[in-house]
């Protein structure tokens, strides 16, 4: 493909791409294809030959497209949202054209430099503590990984090396086998479950520590869990707050947690993939508590800003601390600039020596849009949110199951986990919105997120007319089915009063 075939086949996919988003709420949010369907519709094998890019394109649009679910559509309320915008679009074309490998800063040095720019930006725009900005010139600072999954098990295996290290140099007597086994983490059984797979990934057994109705980890429900295992012998080495749980959006209380670690020398490590956005707002300043004492923080920009995956935020206090836990030299990885700065070499402070230029996108919907326009990207989602919250209360019928938290509104149908679950499985089967469901103490609930480029209030009021269609629709089948129950029942009952009558 020469340059001008690249222009015409690049111009066609961004007309393409323009096209689909224009009409997103035309399609059914979840797709009618069956497993299998595309397997079965490709060749076996790859093409001898070339073929044309306009073949290519066309295909998309009919093997490709007619399996997608929409995660973009205002019609997708499901998990939670995962962002997307035109220039973050454009951001990643520029960075994937440019395909450089920025593991170092020799390796390319604006994709270093731009990094931390932008999550100087971030770090500012949420008033984080000014010990995770690059400019401050501490130890600190932030890193763009790839998924909040990623940055949770960096911080566990960090926790876990430094524990080794500090009880090492305490107990020499002890081996390295012997304080890894008795090495132990936290979190809520509320945390996403990405947080258990890091323990498991990192070789660092995580307790899961169950909360109350208020679904919220402390400080006093940490101190407990630690006192049990520091009797059996165990070592504490971190914890793992969040801010925004998956199920409920619920907030652990950082501030009594991070008393707890600071007195027992445990990491603490904060996962706030999807409320943290909440930090950009005064309205929310309550949530910046504590922050001050962890020594790590996530955040997804690509949930709940207009940026496209993937792409976490991950801030640490001392990426000394990282730095030491993880470095692997080489003599083809030097540079004669290594060592004599403040610019880090973001390869130390992740899992894969490669990353891609994913600051560049991130640079290019921040400059278009603006901190004003951020801040009303989110608050927008908030008051969407608040709309679908009184939709619920004016119906008798439905209950909130908890309190709106962000962009997510939790409910359930009164009567039983049944009608919930029915109710969910017949909007599914119509495909006309998406929604998940979970389950907290016995009772299963509905999760309701504002989601999709764009979402509108006649988005909203279209995903409760259909939620109320489907739930009349539901009940009244179940009265029928109640009287058809009851029909022999009574019939049985008006013969023997007849012939009662008849006898006397």
């Amino acid at each position: 493909m020469d340059a001008d075939t690249f222009r015409e086949f690049g111009k066609a996919a961004v007309d393409f791409i323009a096209d689909y988003y224009e009409n997103i709420r035309n399609c059914d949010v979840l797709p009618s294809v069956e497993p299998g369907y595309l397997i079965n519709q490709l060749p076996k094998e790859l093409p001898e030959n070339p073929q044309k890019w306009q073949e290519i394109l066309k295909d998309v649009g009919k093997l490709i497209v007619p399996g997608l679910t929409h995660w973009q559509s205002p019609n997708f309320h499901a998990y939670y949202s995962i962002g997307c915008s035109y220039p973050s679009i454009v951001g990643d074309i520029l960075a994937n054209g440019f395909g450089v490998m920025g593991f170092s800063w020799i390796s390319s040095p604006a994709s270093t430099e731009l990094e931390m720019v932008v999550m100087d930006w971030l770090a500012k725009f949420f008033k984080l503590p000014a010990h995770f900005l690059h400019s401050t010139k501490g130890p600190g600072g932030g890193i763009i990984q790839g998924s909040a999954s990623e940055a949770i098990l960096i911080a566990v295996m960090v926790a876990r090396e430094q524990a080794v290290r500090r009880v090492k140099a305490a107990q020499p007597e002890l081996s390295e086998g012997e304080i890894r086994a008795r090495l132990v983490g936290y979190s809520s059984d509320q945390s996403n479950c990405c947080v258990e797979k890091a323990g498991i990934l990192g070789a660092l057994p995580l307790r899961l520590v169950a909360v109350d109705e208020s679904r919220v980890f402390n400080g006093t429900q940490l101190a407990k869990a630690v006192k049990e295992d520091l009797a059996k012998g165990l070592i504490p080495a971190i914890c793992v707050a969040t801010m925004g749980a998956t199920d409920t959006c619920s907030y652990d209380d950082i501030e009594s947690l991070g008393t707890v670690c600071e007195a027992h020398n445990i990491w603490l490590h904060v996962d706030a993939a999807y409320a943290g956005c909440a930090l950009a707002l005064d309205e929310y300043a309550h949530l910046r508590q504590g922050l001050d004492r962890v020594d790590s923080l996530n955040y997804n920009p690509h949930k709940t800003l207009p940026i496209n995956f993937e792409c976490t935020a991950m801030w640490v206090r001392d990426s000394h601390k990282i730095v030491e836990s993880f470095t692997v030299k080489r003599m083809y990885l030097q540079h004669k600039y290594e060592g004599q700065s403040d610019i880090p070499e973001f390869r130390h402070w992740q899992i894969p020596l490669g990353r891609r230029f994913r600051a560049l996108k991130v640079w290019v919907a921040f400059r278009t849009l603006g901190a004003e326009g951020l801040r009303e990207y989110i608050r927008l989602r908030i008051r969407l949110a608040e709309r679908f919250e009184q939709y619920v209360l004016a119906d008798s019928r439905f209950e909130l199951f908890a309190k709106r938290a962000m962009g997510l509104v939790c409910f359930r149908v009164k009567g039983g986990n049944e009608l919930s679950t029915e109710l969910l499985k017949r909007l599914t089967d119509h495909k006309k919105i998406y929604m998940v469901q979970a389950i907290f103490q016995g009772k299963n609930f509905l999760r309701f997120v504002v989601c999709g480029v764009e979402p509108k209030e006649c988005d909203i009021d279209f995903a409760w007319q259909e939620i109320q269609s489907q739930l009349s629709q539901l009940l009244s089948e179940h009265e029928v089915a109640k009287l058809k129950v009851n029909a022999p029942e009574e019939k049985k009952a008006e013969e023997s009063h007849k012939k009662s009558v008849k006898v006397q």
